[in-house]
């Protein structure tokens, strides 16, 4: 081998080096995005372990609306039986969501959830969620899936978020990492059922 040979294969093995970081980055970042926002809070997303049961609630009213969305690869149905509802601060809740598996085979999912507005995030406490645990769904079967939560009375008390009158609860359904994609032409598309006003 020459040294222009030489040159060139070692440009093709840092460039197929480089390709197969970039798809090992690609297959592990929902994974690594979601130990990071359940670590930081960043994002809106809620810290959900270690979360203690309400300590009291007060007269102030909080509005807390659900969404659901799920991704364009997974074949599922799912929407929040509850809108909204109306609550104290330190008042637990309970509220279901909805899953059906619209395939004529059983599919595994997972769901990631945030909060809106981001800075209510930290007051926003959920004692029990079907969040980033893979549920699996046989053809055509529907699931309740209960979330248990309550907002801290400290979302009143802190300067940045007293303003907050208005939570968006919001959950996205994905294909889980273990479970092959189907082909795009086989994929249905998203479907979103918005409980937030935006």
């Amino acid at each position: 081998m020459n040294g222009h040979e030489r040159k060139r294969f070692a440009t093709a093995a840092v460039l197929s080096c480089v390709a197969v970081a970039m798809l090992g980055l690609s297959l592990w970042s929902p994974t690594l995005y979601r130990l990071f926002c359940q670590a930081t809070g960043f994002e809106g997303t809620l810290r959900t372990t270690n979360v203690p049961p309400p300590s009291g609630t007060t007269a102030t009213e909080v509005l807390v609306r659900f969404d659901a969305n799920v991704n364009s690869a997974l074949p599922w149905r799912f929407h929040p039986l509850q809108r909204e509802v109306r609550l104290r601060l330190g008042e637990e809740a309970l509220i279901h969501y909805t899953a059906v598996n619209l395939s004529d085979k059983p599919i595994t999912g997972m769901a990631t959830f945030n909060v809106v507005p981001e800075k209510a995030a930290p007051y926003f406490s959920k004692l029990e969620c079907f969040c980033f645990t893979e549920q699996t769904l046989l053809p055509g079967q529907e699931v309740s899936m209960p979330v248990v939560f309550y907002v801290d009375p400290g979302l009143a008390e802190d300067p940045t978020t007293r303003d907050v009158g208005t939570i968006t609860l919001s959950y996205t359904f994905y294909r889980s990492e273990n479970q092959p994609t189907p082909t795009a032409s086989a994929a249905p598309p998203s479907s979103s059922t918005a409980g937030a006003g935006g």
